[in-house]
Order: C-alpha cells, then structure tokens, then sequence
C-alpha cells in the first residue's frame, strides 16, 4: 500500500548516520534541518514498522480462527487497530508544504480603527506569545511601533521551537494559518458612552529561514536607507541613523527595523525578515497547494478580508474560512489556542487528501 516505505526508511537511517557524525553539528543550520527531517520520518517509519506488524499478525490471527473461533476477536482488534494506523499513515503521508519544519515569522500591524486597532494588534502579540509559551517555544520580538496608549502600530516577532517535533507541530506549520485580516468588536477603552465599535489588526506569518544559502540573495538587487528611530508618539529615541530599511529590487519587498541600537544589528535583523518573505514567495510560486494555503494573508489591512472575528460582547471567537466557532475568546487571547489551530490543520488535511484521492 505505502510504496515508498522502503526509501523512507533508507533516508530515515541515512540521517541518524549523518547526525551521528560530529562534523554535521560544525554547521548548526544544517543540522537543525537534517534533525527535523530526521524527527518527522521517525514518525513515519514508526507507523510503517506498526502497519507491517499488524499485517503480519492479523493474517495469522484470521487462519487461527478458521479453527480455532477463540482467535476471531483478536482478528477483531488487529483490524480495527490496523485501521487506525492506516489511517494515520495516510495522514503523515499526505502531501505537504515543506516549510511547515521551518520556525515562523509573525509581523502583526494595526489597520482600520485607529488606536483600539493598534490595542487590539498588541492583544494578538500576547495571544501568539501565550500560545507559545503552552507549547514550548520562544518568542523574540525583531522590531515593534508602540502607540502612546500601548498599543502597536506594528510587531514583528520570531518564533523559535526549542526541541524536535513533527511537521504541523513546529511554529510554522501551527501558524500559518494565522495570516490574514483579523476583526475585533468590542467597546474601545477610548470609547465613554459604551459603543461597541469594529476595528481590525493584519497578521502575515512566514518561515524564518536561518539559512543563508536556502534563499539567494545578490546585493546588487538591494536598496538600504537608513533613518533615525522614532518611539512612541513619533519621538526620536536615537541620535543616530540607526534605523533600517531594505527594499528588494526585483520584487518591491519592503523590510523596515528600528528596535535595536545599531545599523548593523537592524540590518541583520531586516535581512532575517527579508529572507522569510523571499522563502514564502518562492514556495508560492513553485508549488500552487502552497500558494492556496496563504492566500487569505494580509496584504492591506481592511475589514472586508477578515479571516477571523474576536466578539468581546458574546466572548466568541469565529473563523470564517472553516465555520469554526467557540464561546470561549477570554481563554483563546490567554493562550489556549490549540482547538483552534487543530481545526484549521484538519481542514487543510481533508483537502489534501481530497486532492489525492481526486
């Protein structure tokens, strides 16, 4: 049934060779890469090992029963446990976008709605970076525009798996999903005579490729400016240029980083983000599953996108492009994201293996 279980498991050993050699680890991106194949095909090969054994003992379980009518309910069992294994084979089998290994970028902007949008952009940021938490990641904020009122004009933060874990597990793969316009309704706390009012903040997500030769680059296609950083209010915060903006030439990318003190350490950061952006795009135009899977991410911020819907009133939580909906936002903004995430996964699922089985 599973054709090529014998080349995953060649590649699964070929790996566990490789990161067995301590000349792998000199080069920590790409053992970070052969790790995370390796981890998601000892999921695949441990459900293979699981398929053939069951196999093996539900067909010597069937010719016991023809004489022995004492075996027929452990056939029972094997079958049904044979089910579930190949059910879950097809599933770790079915096709998939490759970055979902990677570790992810979130860059969060306040859109329509003024400063109760920018509020609701920093209530997003600490949401992801709850969920993160629960999970076990880390969260590193690259750069960030706060408002007077704490809000944020824009965050950009990295999110960081911190041990091996399977595809669909690992930020990316959890939070691409997330990208696209999301609306907020509830009275502002600007708001005095009790309002409710509709605002909206935009999450892009990208894979955070650390390495530099996954996505080329040429400096020639390059334009960086720099500028004085500006804080709260629009005050200077530096007395220098410190802050940075990247222009990618050939596809109008636009990267800005003011959040650390140096030129040096907000370019490296810009070119981080640059390299995510850059991945994204490369993966949509060679694969177009991939491209089907981000296009509801934000490029202008405007309510007529949205893609989910946070009702402080109800306490509910609504995403429209799967129907899902839950009463319980207070929990969600507090971390426990993971009933949502599930179910916009297995809704990519079913139309993946929809699209196999076509």
């Amino acid at each position: 049934m599973f054709e090529a279980a014998d080349q995953f498991r060649a590649e699964h050993a070929e790996l566990e060779r490789q990161l067995a050699d301590p000349a792998t680890h000199a080069d920590t991106a790409r053992a970070k890469r052969i790790g995370r194949r390796y981890t998601e095909l000892s999921g695949i090969v441990r459900a293979l090992n699981e398929y053939d054994r069951l196999t093996d003992d539900l067909g010597a379980a069937r010719e016991l029963a023809e004489e022995d009518a004492g075996f027929a309910a452990e056939a029972e069992r094997l079958a049904a446990r044979l089910d579930e294994v190949t059910a879950r084979l097809t599933q770790l089998l079915a096709p998939r976008d490759p970055l979902d290994a990677e570790d992810a970028i979130l860059e969060i902007k306040s859109g329509e709605g003024g400063e109760e949008s920018a509020l609701f952009a920093r209530d997003l940021f600490e949401m992801y970076s709850r969920y993160a938490a629960t999970v076990g990641w880390k969260v590193e904020v690259l750069d960030e525009q706060e408002t007077d009122l704490g809000g944020y004009k824009s965050v950009t933060l990295a999110v960081k798996a911190t041990g091996a874990a399977e595809p669909g597990r690992l930020p990316y793969g959890a939070l691409k999903f997330e990208g696209g316009v999301h609306r907020v309704q509830r009275v502002p706390v600007t708001e005095t005579q009790g309002r409710i009012h509709t605002s909206a903040a935009g999450v892009l997500v990208t894979p955070d490729v650390e390495d530099a030769d996954a996505v080329e680059i040429s400096d020639e296609d390059l334009r960086i400016d720099v500028y004085r950083s500006s804080g709260k209010g629009g005050q200077g915060v530096n007395t220098t240029d410190s802050a940075v903006r990247i222009t990618h030439l050939p596809t109008g990318t636009v990267v800005t980083c003011q959040n650390e003190r140096s030129q040096l350490q907000n370019k490296e950061q810009a070119m981080r983000i640059l390299r995510s952006r850059l991945a994204a795009m490369a993966a949509e135009q060679a694969d177009a599953e991939a491209a089907a899977a981000r296009k509801s991410q934000v490029r202008t911020v405007d309510r007529s996108e949205r893609i989910r819907t946070y009702n402080f009133p109800e306490n509910r939580i609504a995403d429209h492009r799967i129907g899902y909906k839950a009463y319980n936002l207070d929990q969600v903004l507090n971390g426990d994201l993971q009933a949502v995430i599930d179910a916009l996964q297995a809704a990519d699922l079913a139309e993946r293996l929809d699209a196999l089985n076509a």
